[in-house]
């Protein structure tokens, strides 16, 4: 496991230059590779841009899209914007946790999904919306995350 780490840090690393300006997007690699932003890769990355391992944590902790626990494989969001909530956004959030049996900002046991909320999707002539794993998910109801999760239901 350790020399995977390292190899994948290092071909993270290898597409930047060393600028403190490219913080943000080498954790956003560092998220998409891993699921969430180990503490040795915001350590080696506070390295590799000469700053300390507080400036990596206080940028990682400052925005919102950044994790700092495991996350699903499957990353499910729901939007909580004026027309996915005025279109029944909040029978979708409390559908999407029943179904997973998890509340918002957690993950399922099994690792297989994490639930968010999101202010807006921008998808809001699809309201109300879900995105798994970036896919937006139109017009939900009850039905249709049937469809969606299929017979998937919460581990026991």
């Amino acid at each position: 496991m350790e020399a995977d780490f390292e190899r994948k840090m290092d071909n993270i690393l290898s597409h930047y230059e060393g600028d403190r300006d490219e913080l943000i997007a080498i954790l956003q690699e560092v998220q998409e590779q891993f699921r969430y932003l180990p503490e040795e890769a915001m350590r080696k990355a506070a390295e590799f841009l000469k700053i300390t391992a507080n400036d990596v944590y206080a940028v990682a902790t400052f925005y919102a899209l950044f994790r700092l626990t495991p996350s699903g494989r499957k990353m499910v969001r729901v939007c909580r914007g004026t027309a996915c909530h005025v279109r029944g956004g909040s029978n979708v959030l409390h559908d999407v946790q029943k179904r997973l049996g998890i509340k918002a900002g957690d993950t399922t046991k099994d690792m297989e999904y994490s639930l968010q909320t999101v202010a807006c999707m921008g998808a809001c002539a699809l309201a109300p919306n879900i995105s798994i794993n970036n896919v937006t998910v139109g017009h939900v109801n009850s039905k249709k995350l049937e469809e969606v999760f299929g017979d998937w239901k919460k581990p026991e």
